[in-house]
């Protein structure tokens, strides 16, 4: 069995009066890699800064590994890297230069920890350069390689992949998901653009209003929350009603069929009628994704 490596109880802040969080309730296994969801101003920020023991919480526990940031915050910060939209860099020193400097800062004594790093985040010829000449995407990069050189426990990431194009966001989350991979990193993942951490993260932490509405992996959220599955068969089957076998359907652009089921266990059953006598090219949920069980969510809380 996993260990419990976050538990947060009942946390609450407020700054003069104004509620940010609230009763917010949270874990995270060791190991795992959390996405925590939610709008902009909904407190994704300052429940990481207080996970991190930058800022005190008013109300509730929370243990980290089995320390506590009010008291054990220097122990907490030592054991975690961490990436926000400003990246911390020296513009006028080189990528290598400023590794050198936080390494030093860290107290990270292995030289050949830079290395590694520039390495892993394709960095290595660029390490001469001036940071005020990299782009965006390799500022990131170099901002993922500082937070680990100290091969931090805990990896927390506020918006790590704003101002990137659809191809740094796609290479910087699958460098993440690598090291997560080869080496157990513990990572907190802020964003609200949903679409970005579907395939990057294990669970997931929807936040909203300053509370914590529901947390799970998207298997577990799609069978609490969608009560009708999408499918959509690409096929030669063409029914004559809007009826096949009791399976209620629909007929989408170039004649694709989306049929609504009661759960995944379906799926097999329909497709092995339709191949009795006809073809099937593809097979896609369209109501399972992390966005579409996003609103749902949404809409149950606003529904209470």
């Amino acid at each position: 069995m996993v260990a419990t490596f976050i538990n947060v109880n009942g946390l609450s802040k407020s700054f003069e009066q104004q509620s940010v969080l609230k009763d917010v309730n949270f874990q995270v296994k060791k190991g795992e890699i959390i996405g925590l969801i939610g709008p902009n101003g909904a407190g994704k920020t300052t429940f990481i800064r207080i996970l991190n023991g930058v800022i005190k919480q008013d109300k509730g526990t929370i243990e980290i590994n089995g320390l506590d940031p009010l008291k054990d915050g220097d122990a907490i910060r030592k054991m975690s890297g961490i990436v926000t939209e400003s990246a911390g860099l020296y513009h006028q020193m080189s990528g290598e230069e400023n590794l050198r400097f936080f390494a030093d800062l860290y107290g990270v004594t292995n030289k050949n920890r830079i290395v590694e790093l520039l390495m892993l985040f394709d960095l290595i010829e660029h390490k001469d350069k001036q940071v005020g000449k990299y782009s965006t995407g390799m500022k990131k990069r170099l901002a993922l390689a500082k937070a680990l050189l100290h091969k931090p426990e805990i990896l927390f990431l506020d918006e790590p992949t704003n101002g990137l194009d659809p191809d740094g966001i796609k290479l910087v989350l699958s460098y993440l998901k690598k090291y997560n991979e080869e080496t157990g990193t513990t990572m907190i993942i802020c964003s609200h653009v949903l679409h970005q951490l579907e395939n990057v993260c294990h669970s997931f932490a929807f936040i909203d209003e300053g509370t914590i509405v529901e947390q799970g992996s998207l298997e577990t959220l799609a069978e609490k929350y969608i009560d009708t599955l999408m499918v959509q068969v690409e096929t030669t089957l063409k029914p004559p009603t809007t009826d096949y076998l009791g399976y209620k359907y629909s007929v989408a652009e170039n004649n694709k069929l989306i049929f609504e089921l009661k759960s995944k266990h379906e799926i097999s059953k329909l497709l092995n009628e339709i191949l009795k006598t006809d073809q099937v090219f593809s097979v896609t949920h369209l109501n399972t994704d992390l966005e579409s069980i996003y609103f749902e969510v949404r809409g149950k809380q606003y529904d209470k």
